[in-house]
C-alpha cells in the first residue's frame, strides 16, 4: 500500500508563501506523474500543478507566475512553492501520485492540508 503525507500547510497572509511537501512511502513502487490539487469552499476540486517523472510541469492559468511544483525522485517526494498568495488559494490541497506497483497502476491521494490566506 503507498500513502502520500502531505505537510506545510497553515496560516498566511495576503502577498507571503508556503511550501508544500508530499512524501509517498511504501513498499516497491514506481512514481509516475504526482501534482497537488486543491478545493476551496463550495467549490469543486481543481487542479494546481503537475510534474511528470521526467521533470516536465503544468499549471492552472490561476496560479502561473506564482507558484512552482517540484519533485525529488530519490525521497518520493514532491513540493509546491506557493508565492503572492491570495485569499483565493485558501483551499485544502491535495497531492496526487500515479502510481505503479509491479503491473498495478494505480492512482493515490493525500489526506489533505489546509492552506488559509488571510487578507
Amino acid at each position: 500500500q503507498v500513502q502520500l503525507v502531505e505537510s506545510g500547510g497553515g496560516f498566511v497572509q495576503v502577498g507571503g508563501s508556503l511550501r508544500l511537501s508530499c512524501a509517498a512511502s511504501g513498499r516497491d513502487f514506481e512514481i509516475n506523474a504526482m501534482g497537488w490539487y486543491r478545493q476551496g469552499p463550495g467549490k469543486q476540486r481543481e487542479l494546481v500543478a503537475t510534474i511528470t517523472s521526467g521533470g516536465t510541469t503544468d499549471y492552472a492559468d490561476s496560479v502561473k507566475g506564482r507558484v512552482t511544483i517540484s519533485r525529488d525522485n530519490a525521497k518520493n517526494t514532491v513540493y509546491l512553492q506557493m508565492n503572492s498568495l491570495k485569499p483565493e488559494d485558501t483551499a485544502v490541497y491535495y497531492c496526487n501520485a500515479h502510481v505503479r506497483v509491479g503491473a498495478v497502476a494505480v492512482n493515490r491521494w493525500g489526506q489533505g492540508t489546509q492552506v488559509t490566506v488571510s487578507s
